[in-house]
């Protein structure tokens, strides 16, 4: 399953940058983000992988992060795996007039095991409706400070 996502930001890329490459940031715009801990590698650089954990509902998801580029301010990739899913997220961020940023993501899931092709082929909106809530979640931290922290 593929889909593109995009939303323009209200502050000048740096600004964006800044507040979207700092790990102590995540738990600012992803909500349900437990705790993170470095595998291996220089956090946040290409090659290097984090476990993510969340609480989502009632149930608790971990998830391992590779950075696989990393060429900032254009663009930052990396793959995220956790049992059954395999998802490769394309992060691409555009300076417009100096003032606003627009973040564009390419998001491909990839599904083993049939649980999950099964949820994949029966909810692809629920990936997609997660991944715009990341986002919406980013821009109101990026331009009001406005943070998800208190709801986890």
């Amino acid at each position: 399953m593929k889909y593109t996502t995009e939303i323009t930001v209200e502050v000048p890329r740096p600004i964006f940058i800044e507040k979207m490459d700092s790990i102590d940031n995540l738990k600012h715009w992803q909500q349900g983000l437990i705790n993170y801990k470095l595998l291996s590698g220089t956090p946040g650089e290409e090659g290097s992988k984090m476990e993510l954990s969340y609480r989502m509902g009632k149930r608790n998801l971990v998830l391992v992060e590779t950075i696989m580029k990393k060429d900032l301010p254009s663009e930052l990739h990396a793959t995220y795996d956790t049992k059954g899913v395999h998802n490769i997220q394309k992060n691409h961020f555009k300076d417009i007039d100096g003032k606003s940023t627009l973040w564009i993501s390419e998001t491909e899931f990839q599904f083993s095991g049939f649980m999950m092709k099964v949820m994949g082929f029966l909810m692809p909106g629920a990936f997609k409706k997660q991944s715009v809530k990341y986002m919406q979640d980013f821009k109101a931290f990026a331009e009001d400070g406005i943070s998800v922290a208190e709801k986890n």
